[in-house]
């Protein structure tokens, strides 16, 4: 059933504020709607307020850095798990089916072996996220058969290469301090978020989600046949490799940030999908709200629930896994329609 986009919109937008000001409010050191202005306005009008710099400290070097990487990772692998979805026609398809996730597992294993700083873990997993990419396409190119059918064989071994290369790395890895950070990562935080980060993900949000943007309209003819396609001036092949180029540089970059998180990028399109349809127009917006929303939910309740931090792919299968089971059980794992 399709409902107003107007009021799904709307709706998401103040479900995304009213859950910016709960993450900020609990909390060890708990910051009220009333603080943050107060503490926003001093800072913008250059004027003194009267909360203590551990206040201020937590709101702009902690609080707020999290929230801001919470917003854009939801978002980006919502987008991501739209693209994939679309393009593959298939409700099963999730953000790290080429084998980005791997490939920024390894690059984190890596750094933490070598005892690199954070910014460290999140450039090599980065690059190597990339590098499995470049790896599935250049790869591909030597396939026979349909292109991205090709492209998702390809992505399936170069993923279990690099994990394989994970485990070598969680071998080898000092058992007494390297090994659970390593294992930590892989189960996604985002306990050490900075302003850095905020900057890295909006320039790859910028970079990735923009000619997205540009080509929804488009988007909406990857179920017609070429010569359809072709027919209203899309080729969709054209079309095809840049979404899945798009789409995997979100992944990349939010991966190298917030670790291996599963599961958004499949529940929360498919939701949106059921409640404004198929049309990319409206899709990609909502989608991009709620996973925002989804994920600083998930990840306010993963640094709250208990004295220590749960990591985040916990709290998202435990979610997640009975919604797999709800679209097996309606579209049998093929494409949209197909029971």
């Amino acid at each position: 059933m399709k409902h107003s986009y107007r009021l799904i919109f709307w709706g998401g937008l103040s479900l995304l504020l009213g859950l910016v000001l709960v993450a900020f409010a609990i909390g060890r050191y708990p910051i009220t709607p009333q603080m943050l202005a107060e503490i926003v306005y001093a800072k913008v009008a250059n004027v003194p307020h009267s909360y203590t710099s551990t206040v201020e400290t937590v709101l702009f070097q902690l609080r707020l850095p999290r929230i801001l990487v919470a917003m854009m990772v939801g978002s980006a692998l919502c987008v991501a798990g739209i693209c994939f979805q679309g393009v593959f026609q298939n409700p099963m398809a999730a953000p790290d089916i080429l084998g980005a996730s791997n490939g920024a597992a390894f690059g984190a294993a890596l750094a933490i072996l070598w005892r690199l700083s954070s910014g460290g873990i999140t450039i090599l997993a980065f690059g190597f996220s990339l590098l499995s990419i470049w790896l599935v396409f250049t790869i591909s190119k030597f396939t026979r058969g349909k292109q991205v059918l090709s492209i998702i064989l390809v992505g399936l071994m170069v993923s279990n290469v690099f994990s394989a290369a994970t485990s070598f790395v969680k071998l080898v890895a000092d058992p007494s301090d390297q090994l659970p950070a390593i294992t930590f990562w892989l189960m996604g935080s985002l306990n050490n978020s900075d302003m850095g980060d905020v900057c890295f993900l909006a320039i790859a949000l910028l970079v990735g989600i923009v000619p997205l943007f540009l080509l929804r309209w488009q988007m909406n003819v990857l179920t017609l046949h070429d010569d359809e396609a072709r027919a209203i001036g899309v080729h969709t092949k054209k079309l095809q490799v840049v979404v899945i180029l798009a789409a995997t540089l979100l992944t990349a970059a939010s991966v190298s940030v917030s670790g291996m998180i599963g599961w958004v990028g499949l529940l929360i399109p498919n939701l949106c999908r059921r409640v404004v349809g198929s049309d990319y127009r409206k899709l990609l917006p909502t989608s991009m709200i709620y996973g925002s929303a989804f994920l600083l939910l998930v990840d306010t309740v993963a640094r709250t629930m208990f004295t220590s931090e749960i990591p985040l792919s916990i709290l998202t299968a435990f979610i997640g896994a009975p919604f797999f089971l709800y679209l097996m059980t309606n579209y049998g794992g093929g494409p949209w329609g197909s029971k």
